[in-house]
């Protein structure tokens, strides 16, 4: 890519827009994240016994596996949610962005 048409993306007020949604979202969704995922380490490091309750009387199952299994899936999804948006917002404001860059 040239330097002129890089400066002409640059320019571009689409462009700040991009970078700014961008942003945002993957920083909202890394606090998200990390604040669960902080909440699950306080709670093994102060209240441990918590976690190993049993999820039935005499099971040996605790409910640490399903909290740990839904952070997971929650996480796998918040990342299918981060793709969509970029696969279909980001996408097509970058879309645009180049399509004037070149006209």
């Amino acid at each position: 890519m040239s330097s002129e048409i890089y400066e002409r993306i640059r320019k571009n007020p689409k462009f700040d827009e991009l970078v700014g949604k961008r942003s945002r979202f993957a920083w909202t969704l890394t606090a998200v994240v990390l604040g669960i995922y902080f909440a699950f380490i306080m709670v093994v490091a102060f209240n441990p016994t918590a976690l190993a309750t049993p999820i039935w009387e005499g099971g040996k199952a605790t409910i640490a596996w399903p909290i740990g299994a839904g952070m997971i899936l929650l996480f796998w999804l918040m990342t299918g949610l981060y793709i969509r948006r970029a696969n279909g917002e980001f996408d097509d404001i970058n879309s645009a962005i180049v399509k004037e860059a070149i006209e």
